[in-house]
């Protein structure tokens, strides 16, 4: 059943657990993380970021999702992760995408709400859900110490001016996250979560969650976390996977044996996700 992210992350709000979304590069990833929220009878969000989009083609992408989700009865979303134009969120409106995301947290603050506002105003219309972004989260390679990352925090009183002046449906904020890290050690800035949260009432959302731990995870959904962003645990499973498998049988020829196995572990990294954000049972 293919939904909007606004049908999902409203009763996630309300009754306090967060919906996984899940970015997926092709076809045996989409298929281990549906079947996980099949089994553990959870909503879930499948995301496509625009590197996924050049990757595997933007109809592609969205043709495989779509066809998945008439014959499911999971509640699903097909959302753009990290759209940086435009152009890009109207491309994937007309694809077929029910939510979009534009990704503004480089640009200047006015410059951020102009673009993301116009986006809403088109989206709103024909109801598809927009989520915007706030402050800074850096990536593993940025080598940043923890001062630096402090200092690209999400403002609350800004989130506040923000989510009035654009109308989002859902809010990316940085609260300590760092997008591509491997090892979970990454605590995040609860308190400013729940500020945010009590400035803001709107669903809010954790980016670059594969290297926050658990307990911190937990903490911030209870205080107004409720659609967090899994990409880089869900590669390592896949590529993990792949070499073991590769190594295990290199005479192998036929690609589903290896591929099918590279399925499988997606499917258990994500089935551990959903419980962790306590969504089993919520679809």
């Amino acid at each position: 059943m293919l939904v909007t992210n606004v049908y999902l992350l409203k009763k996630a709000y309300d009754e306090g657990y967060a919906v996984g979304a899940f970015n997926a590069n092709n076809l045996e990833q989409i298929q281990g993380i549906i079947a996980a929220a099949e089994e553990e009878a959870a909503p879930i969000i499948l995301q496509a970021s625009q590197g996924a989009i050049s990757y595997a083609g933007l109809d592609t992408i969205t043709a495989i999702v779509l066809s998945i989700a008439k014959k499911t009865k999971i509640p699903i979303s097909l959302h753009l992760d990290h759209g940086t134009s435009f152009e890009q969120n109207i491309k994937c409106l007309r694809a077929g995408f029910t939510s979009l995301m534009f990704d503004g947290s480089l640009l200047p603050f006015e410059q951020n709400v102009a673009i993301t506002r116009k986006i809403v105003e088109v989206a709103k219309p024909v109801g598809v859900s927009v989520e915007g972004e706030l402050g800074r989260v850096a990536g593993s390679e940025d080598k940043l110490k923890p001062e630096e990352v402090k200092a690209l925090l999400t403002r609350p009183e800004e989130a506040a001016q923000f989510v009035k002046l654009t109308g989002v449906d859902a809010l990316a904020v940085a609260v300590g996250s760092v997008h591509r890290m491997t090892v979970q050690e990454a605590i995040l800035d609860i308190d400013r979560i729940r500020e945010i949260n009590e400035l803001t009432q709107i669903p809010l959302v954790l980016h670059g969650s594969s290297g926050v731990t658990n307990e911190s995870i937990q903490s911030a959904i209870k205080e107004g976390i409720c659609k967090i962003n899994v990409a880089t645990a869900i590669n390592l499973a896949f590529t993990q996977t792949m070499l073991k498998t590769l190594n295990a049988k290199p005479t192998e020829v036929d690609p589903r044996k290896i591929l099918s196995v590279c399925r499988d572990e997606v499917k258990k990294v994500v089935k551990q996700k959903i419980c962790l954000f306590g969504s089993s049972g919520k679809g």
